[in-house]
């Protein structure tokens, strides 16, 4: 076996682990939440949408679409049915009428404050249960996690 054998070998089995549990982990989360949300659940698109305008009040749609690696004729359709929903509001812009900033209604900054809650909770409950060792490994990772979430998005894109 070469030296550089190896630790593609172990990059690779760490791709392969992460590809498997991290979706898993979303969803064993995402049910929990699901069944404990006295609301009905938007789709995961409004979601991540809800999401990033709480993070980044007053952004306008192409720069969601950018963040969420979204087209921006999806987010704007988001955002429509979303503001006749009564989950976003549009405003517009003081100088460019042609664009509008988004933001979140009191409704949907409680509702967002209660899945975030119940994030926690589960999250709280299900570490609770592991070790010493296997929770400090956990935290340990999280900065890695974070780091290689940052790649991953800010990669180009693969052309077709």
């Amino acid at each position: 076996m070469s030296d550089t054998s190896a630790p593609t070998q172990r990059t690779a089995r760490v791709a392969a682990e992460l590809a498997a549990c991290l979706p898993a982990l979303y969803r064993a989360l995402d049910r929990r939440i699901a069944r404990d949300f006295p609301h009905p659940k938007p789709p995961e698109g409004q979601l991540m949408l809800l999401r990033h305008v709480a993070q980044h009040e007053g952004c306008t749609v192409r720069e969601a679409a950018e963040a969420l690696l979204m087209k921006p004729n999806n987010v704007s359709a988001l955002v429509s049915q979303m503001t006749e929903q009564g989950m976003l509001e549009r405003r517009q812009d003081r100088a460019d009428k042609r664009v509008a900033h988004l933001h979140l209604t009191e409704t949907s900054r409680r509702r967002l404050a209660q899945v975030r809650a119940l994030e926690q909770t589960h999250l709280t409950e299900a570490l609770a249960a592991l070790t010493d060792g296997e929770l400090d490994a956990l935290g340990s990772a999280t900065g890695a996690l974070v780091s290689l979430a940052r790649h991953l998005h800010t990669a180009p894109a693969a052309t077709r």
